[in-house]
């Protein structure tokens, strides 16, 4: 991985992260949170769709990947902290 992939990831990651965060309104982690849980969800949207054989073309279609990691991230946290 370059250091433009990696800082793309980060970017994208942190965007996922936001949106995310809009999408599940009261349930977030503040904007830092929301940013880091990004990034992870993008690792993890990654990995699940990979698994599954699902590719991502272009930036809209990393950034829906990231934003679905994200979002089964915080719904995971959720699980986890109650």
């Amino acid at each position: 991985m370059t250091l433009v992939n990696f800082i793309d990831f980060l970017l994208i990651g942190g965007v996922a992260g936001w949106i995310a965060g809009l999408i599940t309104k009261g349930s977030g982690f503040g904007v830092a949170g929301n940013i880091v849980v990004g990034i992870v969800g993008a690792f993890l949207g990654g990995l699940c769709f990979g698994l599954l054989g699902i590719v991502a073309y272009g930036l809209i279609g990393r950034l829906i990947f990231a934003v679905l990691g994200a979002l089964l991230f915080i719904w995971l946290l959720g699980k986890i902290r109650k």
